[in-house]
C-alpha cells in the first residue's frame, strides 16, 4: 500500500495552511463518490477560487473589549417593559438610533452610535459545571471548556497544556509583516478571585504566541494607571545605543552582499525582513510611540473617558493604527469582586448608574466612533462581551452566591453581545429575548459561535486544525460563524 510519510498537515510549505477537520471527512468519504485525492484537492482549489461567505477575511485586526464579571442585559441594552418588579430595571428606558430598539438612560452615548453597530441579544449556551466566571471565561476566550472545576467554582491555575486564546491562535496563523507588538493584553489580566490569566495564553502553542501584557502598576480602583505605563522592555539598553545597533546592521548586509549564492538559497526565508522588523521594533519606537497618549488631544482623551477603561480603549486604537493584530481590552476590575465590578449580587443599582455603566458608554461609544471617523473600522473588528448576562429575577440565587434584593446572579441562558466593523452589519439586531430575557425567543447564539465568526472575519476556517501538547489534533473552535450578522 502507498502510504505518504509526514504528520497530517504539518509537512505544508507554509504550516498555518493546515487542514481543517472537515478536510479529513472529505477524504474518507471521497472514495464513496468515486473522487480521488487529486480530483478532491482540485475541487477544493476551485472553491478557493468563488466567493466566500459575508464577512470573510474583511479583519485585519480586532479589539476584544472584554466585560469581565457579567454585565447585566436587562439594565444596559435589553430592557424589558410589562413585566413583574423584581424583573424591571431600576432605570428608564431610552429611544436609540435603531426605532423600536430601546437602551436604559445608562447608555446615552451608545444609544446615538447603535446604528453604526450590531448587537446579539440572543447569547446563550448551559454551563459545564458550576456558574463560575473563571470557566465562562476560558470558554470564550479558547472555544473549550475546562476539565477540572472544584466545588468551590475555581479552577486549576493556567497551564502550558490550556488550549491557546483565540488572539494567540490569529497572531500564528496570520502573522503581522509590521514591525509592532502583534498581541497586546491590557490592563489587567483575567481573573477570578486568585485565578489568574486562565485563557488568556497561548497554551500549548508556546510562549512565542503569548500576549505582550501591558498591566501598569496600581489596583483596580487607580483611575489613573495609565498615566503610568512603562514600556521597559521595549527600551534600549543604557548600554546599546541605536547607532550601535544599526552599525551592526550595515556590517552583517555588507557580509550578505559579499554572500549573493547563499541570499539566493534563503530568500524565500525572508531572513531579512524578520530581522529588520525585530530591529525597528527597538530602534524606531513604533511600540514606544503608541503607547504615548500624551500624543492625543486633551478633548478626545475626555471623550473616552479619563479612567482606566476609557484610556485602554483609546490605548487600544492606537496599537491597531500602529499595526497591533489583535489588542484584548480586559474591564479594569477583577470578577468576583465589588466596586466597578460588573459582579452585581448587590448594589447594582448605585455600582451600575455611578461606576460601570457610565465608564462603558463612553469608552466604547469613543471608540467605535473614532475607528469609525478614521475610516479604520472597516478593517477593525471590535467585540464587546462578557462571560455571561446577570439573572432576569433580583434577589435569586444561581450560582451558590448571595444576593441581595438589589442584585442579579450569573445567568448564562441569555445575555447580549456587541459587534462593529470589519463587514458587520451596521444598525442590525441578530436575535430576540423572550419577554423577561431569560431564554432566547428567536436565533440563539452560543459564544463560540461568535469565536468562530472572529476566525471567519479573519479569513480563518473555525475548524483549521492546530496540535496540542501531546500532538493530537484539535480544531480552532468546533463551530461555524455566525455569518447573518456579516453584510
Amino acid at each position: 500500500m502507498f502510504r505518504i510519510q509526514g504528520s497530517l498537515g504539518k509537512d505544508l510549505c507554509d504550516p498555518h495552511l493546515t487542514v481543517s477537520r472537515r478536510d479529513v471527512l472529505r477524504v474518507g468519504g471521497s472514495g464513496l463518490l468515486g473522487l480521488s485525492l487529486g480530483n478532491m484537492l482540485k475541487l477544493r482549489a476551485n472553491a478557493a477560487e468563488a466567493p466566500q461567505a459575508p464577512g470573510w477575511g474583511k479583519a485585519k485586526s480586532i479589539i476584544m473589549v472584554y466585560l469581565q464579571g457579567g454585565p447585566s442585559h436587562l439594565d444596559l441594552w435589553d430592557p424589558k417593559e410589562n413585566v413583574p418588579d423584581n424583573v424591571k430595571s431600576p432605570f428608564k428606558n431610552i429611544s436609540t438610533k435603531i426605532p423600536g430598539v430601546q437602551f436604559t438612560e445608562n447608555l446615552p452615548n451608545l444609544a446615538q452610535i447603535n446604528d453604526r453597530f450590531s448587537m446579539i441579544r440572543s447569547m446563550s449556551y448551559t454551563p459545564n459545571g458550576l456558574f463560575n466566571h473563571t470557566a465562562a471565561i476560558y470558554q470564550l476566550m479558547t472555544g473549550y471548556t475546562t476539565d477540572k472545576v472544584s466545588p468551590s467554582g475555581q479552577l486549576e491555575p493556567p497551564s502550558p497544556k490550556d488550549f491557546p486564546n483565540f488572539g494567540s491562535n490569529i497572531i500564528r496563523l496570520k502573522p503581522t509583516d509590521e514591525p509592532m507588538l502583534p498581541f497586546v493584553m491590557l490592563p489587567r489580566p483575567l481573573q477570578e478571585s486568585n485565578v489568574i490569566g486562565k485563557g488568556g495564553s497561548a497554551g500549548f502553542l508556546g510562549k512565542s504566541f503569548d500576549p505582550y501584557t501591558l498591566y501598569p502598576d496600581g489596583d483596580d480602583m487607580d483611575m489613573n494607571k495609565m498615566e503610568r505605563i512603562k514600556i521597559d522592555d521595549l527600551q534600549l539598553r543604557p548600554d546599546v545605543f541605536a547607532v550601535r545597533l544599526e552599525r551592526r546592521a550595515k556590517l552583517r548586509e555588507l557580509v550578505n552582499a559579499k554572500m549573493p549564492d547563499i541570499n539566493n538559497a534563503v530568500k524565500d526565508f525572508q531572513l531579512d525582513s524578520y530581522y529588520d522588523q525585530a530591529l525597528n521594533l527597538i530602534v524606531s519606537g513604533r511600540a514606544r510611540e503608541a503607547f504615548n497618549l500624551s500624543q492625543e488631544a486633551g478633548e478626545l482623551r475626555d471623550k473616552y473617558g479619563r479612567n482606566t477603561f476609557g484610556q485602554s480603549c483609546l490605548l487600544a486604537r492606537r496599537l491597531v493604527e500602529a499595526g497591533t493584530r489583535v489588542v484584548e481590552v480586559i474591564w479594569p476590575k477583577v470578577a468576583n469582586s465589588d466596586n466597578h465590578s460588573w459582579d452585581h449580587h448587590s448594589g447594582l443599582t448605585d455600582r451600575m448608574k455611578n461606576r460601570s455603566a457610565p465608564m462603558l458608554d463612553s469608552g466604547l461609544s469613543a471608540l467605535i466612533s473614532d475607528l469609525d471617523d478614521r475610516g479604520m473600522l472597516e478593517e477593525t473588528l471590535v467585540v464587546a462581551i462578557g462571560e455571561f448576562g446577570r439573572s432576569p429575577q433580583r434577589g435569586v440565587s444561581t450560582s451558590g452566591n448571595s444576593n441581595s434584593a438589589d442584585g442579579r446572579d450569573h445567568w448564562p441562558y441569555c445575555y447580549t453581545a456587541v459587534v462593529a466593523g470589519a463587514g458587520v452589519k451596521r444598525g442590525y439586531v441578530h436575535g430576540k429575548s423572550d419577554k423577561t430575557a431569560s431564554a432566547p425567543l428567536e436565533d440563539p447564539v452560543h459564544p463560540i459561535e461568535l469565536l468562530a465568526s472572529i476566525y471567519h472575519a479573519f479569513g480563518i476556517d473555525p475548524e483549521t486544525i492546530v496540535y496540542n501538547h501531546l500532538n493530537q489534533p484539535r480544531e480552532l473552535v468546533k463551530a461555524q460563524a455566525l455569518t447573518s450578522i456579516f453584510s
